[in-house]
């Protein structure tokens, strides 16, 4: 399987309702880094109360 973003053999795949994807460990970083600055990732840590220390 290839990358979605570029020509790399993908090192990582991810899938849903039978459709999969595939990116280059340098996309998967990307992607990563992305979501971990998202909105939406902050909101759902605020749900979750992720930081609370027990």
């Amino acid at each position: 399987m290839q990358c979605h973003y570029c020509d790399r053999d993908a090192a990582f795949a991810a899938g849903k309702d039978g459709i999969r994807v595939g990116l280059c460990e340098q996309h998967f970083r990307e992607r990563m880094e992305e979501l971990a600055e998202s909105d939406e990732l902050q909101s759902l840590r605020e749900r979750l109360d992720v930081d609370r220390a027990e």
